[in-house]
């Protein structure tokens, strides 16, 4: 098992820069393959945002992130970091981080993922 909490939302304006952190707690060495972060602004589908293998250096982002958020993690730490630059309005959100102790068909998919934080909120004011 694994249990996931995230930190670091907050207000920001816009342009601004943010980094959420996820802290993973439980056997993450020997169970987990993949971690990412999801985000679900008001009325709106839950999407996928960035995710990196926990046992090689591949990172994946969706359009609206690359070149704007980066994907980290510190396995020794059992943390996972994402820094987001350039925040826009659009960006407001609750982040949740999420883990995987399998192999995910897509990395975007969310039920690919089988442990969940509980969310930080992300506002972006213009």
């Amino acid at each position: 098992q694994v249990r996931l909490v995230e930190s670091g939302g907050g207000l920001v304006q816009a342009g601004d820069s943010l980094s959420l952190s996820c802290a993973a707690s439980g056997n993450t060495r020997s169970m987990t393959f993949c971690m990412g972060w999801f985000r679900q602004a008001p009325g709106k589908e839950r999407e996928f945002v960035a995710a990196i293998s926990w046992i090689e250096d591949s990172t994946y982002y969706s359009e609206s992130a690359k070149g704007r958020f980066t994907i980290r993690k510190d396995k020794d730490k059992n943390m996972m970091y994402l820094q987001m630059n350039s925040l826009l309005p659009e960006d407001t959100a609750v982040y949740y981080c999420a883990e995987t102790p399998y192999v995910p068909r897509r990395y975007t998919d969310e039920e690919e993922y089988y442990n969940w934080g509980q969310g930080t909120q992300v506002t972006v004011s213009s």
